[in-house]
């Protein structure tokens, strides 16, 4: 299908022309709202659909970029797009979550109903445009723009103290992404082109890629976000409605992931060497130190957004370890992650919605009341901890047998993060879901209605699936990874 990146990339505009339609028809109203949400929801449902063509039409046997298109733009500028193996699961994980988020949405959003689903849809445009982007300038400006809509979701339908989380958000990655810009304009500059395929082949002098890769790592660290520049996350979380922090932990924190393994390693590979200990360090310390701060939380969101940070450790982890097993890893543990932590998310917003409280010490004894919700639960909560049989463990071992092949101290300190990890997860699960129902505010809470029971299912038969079967996964990342790692070892090597 010809220019298949182009309409899955903004077909979802297209809903936000249909819910802007509807305000020239008739009264606002519920009515209105509810056609907004169905508008929202097929059109998330059909770029989902598009997507998951785009992976069966995928050729996984082909290393290099596929479903090219590229048209003149300006000023010598050209709009390029492609996906490789590394990227094109990332569109299908964006595309999965969102028809989740719209319908997690469904009930909870009663103000501005229209106005927060085209924030949503314009959003998944920019992701999906921010994977598929070939072109230096076209990628900084899906990943830049992709601030606005978040920053309303978090400012306009979050907590008490949305303002400053909004703000805080906006202004951490921004600033980040302002020495990213200065290095697009030098590489433009000196190789004279913006072809992201054509500068990973580029061979800048070595002094130059130091600078280079601060730059793109400014940006990249904040968007993860790697200790000790991870402090906006938690602020975000606590503030942002439910399917914004799904959507934040799912999908946002994935492109600082991808950026460093479509941009560092390939383009500055020597920089990416002589920094691989700056960021085994931080990887470790963000494992280690974010896993205890969770432990002290009493807020239940913001314990799963300090385990966010902690395992983006390992994905940062993997990634510079320089061998497939590391990458394989790394891109495992961001897709598993955002089915997970997406989910937990959901959790929370569960009983959120019923109680509007995410105090830890508010609930205990939830299994009397919600033993569907207990189970549910338990199975992300062991995912989240890595346990065998569940995605988690998949990305954790890889990369953990990855960074050992580079750095036996560092997979070692890593893997006390499996346990500190365990510590915290299991005992919010024990707090909130076992022992007496002492809150008589609890007594009525009901437990799963059949509209949060369609949104868990996807996520539970995925983190069951891809733990039990992750060669589905590389088999279609496996030659793009493969060729990854050869081209940065050859350019260290010569």
């Amino acid at each position: 299908m010809p220019g298949i990146l182009s309409l899955i990339t903004y077909l979802p505009l297209a809903g936000v022309a249909a819910i802007l339609a509807l305000r020239f028809v008739g009264q606002p109203g519920e009515a209105r709202d509810t056609a907004g949400k169905w508008i929202a929801l097929v059109t998330t449902l059909v770029t989902f659909a598009l997507s998951l063509k785009l992976v069966l039409d995928f050729d996984p046997a082909n290393p290099g970029f596929q479903f090219l298109e590229e048209i003149p733009w300006f000023a010598g500028l050209h709009y390029r797009m492609g996906v490789d193996g590394i990227s094109v699961l990332f569109v299908l994980l964006t595309a999965f979550l969102l028809p989740l988020c719209v319908i997690a949405s469904w009930t909870t959003i009663e103000k501005r109903v229209l106005e927060y689903m085209i924030a949503f849809l314009v959003l998944e445009a920019l992701v999906i445009g921010v994977f598929c982007a070939l072109d230096l300038v076209l990628f900084y400006l899906f990943f830049e723009a992709g601030l606005v809509p978040m920053f309303l979701i978090i400012g306009i339908w979050g907590g008490k103290n949305r303002v400053y989380a909004a703000f805080k958000f906006f202004l951490y990655t921004l600033l980040g992404s302002v020495l990213m810009l200065a290095a697009i304009l030098a590489m433009i500059g000196i190789s004279g082109t913006s072809s992201i395929p054509e500068l990973m082949t580029y061979k800048f002098d070595e002094g130059l890629q130091t600078w280079l890769w601060l730059a793109f790592f400014a940006s990249f660290a904040v968007k993860m976000p790697m200790w000790p520049v991870h402090t906006w996350l938690p602020d975000a979380h606590v503030e942002a409605p439910t399917a914004g922090s799904v959507i934040l932990a799912g999908i946002l924190l994935k492109m600082g992931g991808y950026g460093f393994m479509r941009f560092s390693l390939p383009m500055f590979p020597n920089a990416s060497e002589l920094f691989t200990p700056l960021i085994f360090g931080m990887s470790v310390i963000a494992i280690i130190y974010t896993s205890l701060v969770a432990f002290r939380q009493t807020d239940i969101k913001k314990l799963i957004a300090y385990s966010s940070v902690a395992h983006m450790g390992f994905v940062t982890m993997g990634i510079f370890s320089g061998n497939v097993q590391g990458e394989q890893g790394a891109i495992f543990q961001m897709l598993s992650h955002g089915v997970i932590s997406g989910a937990l998310f959901l959790c929370v917003g569960v009983v959120y919605d019923r109680m509007h409280t995410r105090e830890i010490a508010f609930y205990g004894g939830l299994v009397h009341r919600m033993p569907f919700y207990a189970a549910v639960f338990m199975l992300f909560t062991m995912g989240n901890v890595g346990l065998p049989g569940t995605s988690g463990f998949v990305g954790e071992i890889l990369t953990m047998a990855g960074a050992y092949g580079a750095s036996t101290w560092t997979a070692l300190f890593a893997a006390t993060g499996v346990i500190l990890s365990a510590v915290y997860a299991l005992s919010l699960y024990r707090r909130v879901i076992f022992g007496e129902m002492t809150n008589p505010a609890l007594a009525q809470i009901t437990d799963l209605n059949w509209r949060e029971m369609v949104v868990f299912t996807p996520l539970i038969l995925s983190t069951l699936y891809l733990g039990v079967q992750p060669d589905i996964v590389f088999n279609i990342t496996g030659a793009s990874v493969d060729a990854l790692v050869g081209a940065w070892r050859a350019a260290i090597a010569g």
